[in-house]
């Protein structure tokens, strides 16, 4: 079995911005905190719930550094995003090695649609400029293609290669992978976690922990104790949280509306091209948020969403660049 260096209950962070769409530095520290005090073990900055499309390369790299200050020995810290350039990719982890991450996360080349021998390459290339364990992101939802079970297993030989993020929701692949190389398995779909860990994935990186990481700890350690009772008591108990989170907007924009509603952010801004929730869809994520029922450490009687802070979305100062 593999060594683990990433943590098993990954938060997918988002990046709190202010009403103008400038980051809120504050926001990300308070935020980084709250979740690694209540059971985080990782953490992921400038991933896709992070809006690392409109990040600047020195914003991704600035997180790094805020979130080791805060963490510190209590979290590893992980470089998501990347870049479906890759030379720029390679530069960006170099960088992120420099400041502090734990590791890196590639997630396949987007837009370009590479064969799946590009698509190993520019895995290997990124894995060969930078000594950090990586993580491979397997989202053909985002990136238009999937990583073949072919390409996983000549992946797996790299020493650098160690884990896969699967939002993919093939089981039986994973199963299959999981048997055939020392690959560790990380839940990309936060509707599957427990599904995942049931087949033996290390662990989750995850959206909805954003607003309650406690019980994905709780789940985790269950798994790990054996006691499935209890995990699927926090399955269960999460679903509708999922739902609200994952369901009716993407899942960067239900989570800061959220997380704003419980007061744990200044804004629930996003950057263009998204959006913040429509009156419509505001009202499924609250009526789903009233049917979350006995999360440990989640008090949604404080729960006040502001439709109107959340409308519309923010042009930032510097816009981010592919080069």
């Amino acid at each position: 079995m593999t060594h683990n260096p990433f943590g098993q209950v990954l938060v997918a962070l988002v990046t709190p911005f202010a009403a103008d769409g400038e980051v809120a530095w504050d926001d990300v520290e308070r935020l980084i905190d709250d979740v690694v005090t209540h059971g985080a073990d990782g953490i992921v900055v400038s991933g896709t719930t992070g809006e690392t499309s409109t990040l600047t390369d020195p914003e991704k790299i600035r997180l790094v550094e805020v979130a080791k200050a805060v963490a510190g020995d209590r979290a590893k810290v992980i470089q998501g995003g990347g870049s479906n350039e890759t030379a720029h990719a390679m530069d960006l982890y170099r960088q992120a090695e420099r400041a502090g991450a734990d590791g890196v996360m590639i997630v396949t080349p987007y837009y370009n649609k590479p064969t799946q021998a590009g698509i190993l390459t520019h895995f290997r290339m990124i894995a060969d400029a930078t000594d950090l364990p990586v993580i491979l992101y397997d989202i053909p939802g985002r990136s238009g293609i999937p990583i073949r079970y072919e390409t996983l297993l000549r992946a797996a030989k790299h020493p650098n290669i160690l884990a896969v993020k699967d939002a993919k929701g093939d089981l039986a692949e994973v199963s299959r992978v999981l048997n055939q190389t020392d690959l560790l398995y990380f839940s990309g779909d936060d509707a599957n976690v427990l599904p995942h860990l049931a087949i033996g994935a290390s662990g989750l990186i995850g959206v909805t922990a954003n607003i309650a990481p406690k019980p994905y700890r709780t789940m985790i350690d269950a798994v790990n104790a054996g006691d499935l009772r209890t995990a699927q008591a926090q399955h269960r108990a999460l679903e509708p949280l999922v739902r609200a989170t994952m369901t009716h907007v993407p899942g960067t924009v239900a989570t800061k509306y959220i997380l704003h509603g419980l007061g744990r952010i200044g804004s629930p801004r996003v950057r263009l091209p998204l959006v913040g929730p429509e009156d419509t869809e505001a009202a499924l994520i609250e009526d789903e948020i009233a049917l979350v029922k006995g999360i440990d450490g989640l008090d949604l009687s404080r729960f006040r969403p502001d439709r109107n802070a959340a409308a519309g979305g923010a042009l930032p100062k510097v816009h981010g660049t592919t080069r």
